[in-house]
């Protein structure tokens, strides 16, 4: 494997874990896609450095977990801001 793949997989997971952040903000913060975030953290990490890869793997469990809330969540924020600016007019 690449250094420079073997480097950013590194990068990517400890970033995840001290920000308990998603995948997609994961992806955003180092400019890459989703898939090849979720393939470094699934695929590659494992081959690197398997403590991390499980440390990884539970929070991504957890965020899968709970995904559903924040969706919901985000949902209820938009229709209140909706109905707000309904109310200014």
């Amino acid at each position: 494997m690449d250094e420079d793949i073997i480097r950013r997989c590194i990068m990517v997971a400890q970033h995840m874990l001290e920000t308990r952040s998603t995948v997609r903000q994961a992806a955003a913060k180092f400019k890459l896609s989703k898939s090849s975030v979720h393939k470094d953290m699934c695929v590659r990490l494992p081959q690197i450095d398997a403590r991390l890869a499980r440390e990884v793997s539970v929070l991504l469990e957890y965020n899968k977990a709970v995904r559903h809330l924040r969706g919901g969540e985000a949902t209820r924020r938009r229709y209140r801001g909706l109905q707000s600016a309904a109310k200014e007019v």
